[in-house]
């Protein structure tokens, strides 16, 4: 039975025995382990049942470390790096030879970030080896944002939660890359665009690969309840097509007021992207509960975090 505890000793203790440990970050929680040990690694990818070419993000403590893990650093990733970590924005980068090919799905790039997380943090620190941490999720489903959603996941095949309580951004980190030393986002995520281009200038977009993609989150399907899910810029409309169906609805700010809704989740009454995107996956775990036959979601503003939370409603209603 999996144990939920702050006990950083009690992770060490499993992460230095080649086990696994699902770890907080600010964006979702990880299933996490040593970069370096072939068994930790192929361990992540049997319990999330992930496909092996999907690479993994390795987490650092520090960019001091990032030489360890990278080489051929482009400038502009440093700059990115310098302005964002510890945070939500990942880096794919040329990876050093040390790094098992099974963490990068046989790729030459390996994707690498610093948590802003004060309890994996730590963590890092009586650590003497990076982390892999994908999402703690069974491969394509809603991501965790608390420990209890990890614990309903995976009660009986990992070992223990280190409990950080809700992730504070709660959808994954933008991932960045580069060509030619140019950026281009693989992943929409915490980090806004506009906050990158603030830094870098133009960006280029290449975010959806379903063959060999270079970066996690970049698959059509993805973040998906197991509810058949609905994305519509007129909520109002489409439940015009239901009769007697169990209707659940996920709406950014203003409640809506018809008998054909069972349940409804309201992101952000106040009207705030990044509330809206920290509260997304609790409010479809809440909703994939409730044995509805259809979740509505309303499409956000294209704007922001608007764009992320866009993209991941859009994945988690692909067939």
């Amino acid at each position: 039975m999996i144990s939920i505890t702050n006990s950083i000793y009690n992770a060490v203790a499993l992460l230095n025995n080649d086990q696994i440990v699902s770890i907080p970050t600010e964006t979702v929680y990880g299933l996490a382990g040593n970069i370096y040990s072939q068994k930790a690694i192929e361990s992540i990818f049997r319990i999330k049942k992930r496909p092996s070419f999907n690479p993994l993000i390795v987490h650092i403590k520090s960019v001091h470390d990032l030489s360890q893990i990278a080489r051929d650093i482009p400038e502009t990733a440093l700059l990115l790096a310098k302005a964002f970590w510890p945070g939500p924005l990942t880096l794919v980068l040329k990876k050093q030879s040390s790094i098992l090919d099974l963490v990068t799905g046989g790729k030459d790039t390996v994707a690498v970030r610093v948590p802003n997380h004060p309890l994996t943090l730590a963590l890092l620190q009586q650590l003497t080896y990076p982390l892999a941490a994908p999402s703690a999720n069974p491969f394509g489903s809603i991501s965790p944002t608390k420990a209890e959603h990890v614990a309903t996941y995976f009660h009986d095949t990992v070992p223990m939660v280190l409990d950080g309580g809700a992730c504070e951004r709660g959808i994954e980190s933008t991932i960045i890359g580069f060509e030619n030393g140019e950026p281009v986002v693989y992943r929409l995520g915490s980090l806004a665009i506009e906050d990158i281009v603030a830094v870098v200038g133009t960006v280029k977009m290449m975010t959806h690969d379903d063959t060999t993609p270079i970066a996690p989150g970049m698959l059509s399907r993805h973040y998906a309840p197991l509810t058949s899910t609905l994305l519509t810029a007129n909520v109002h409309k489409l439940l015009k097509t239901f009769s007697h169906q169990k209707i659940g609805v996920l709406v950014y700010q203003n409640e809506i007021y018809n008998q054909k809704i069972t349940a409804q989740e309201i992101l952000s009454p106040k009207g705030s992207l990044t509330e809206a995107a920290s509260q997304l996956y609790a409010a479809l775990h809440r909703l994939d509960k409730l044995n509805l036959d259809f979740i509505i979601a309303e499409r956000f503003p294209d704007v922001g975090l608007g764009k992320t939370i866009n993209d991941r409603l859009q994945r988690a209603t692909k067939k």
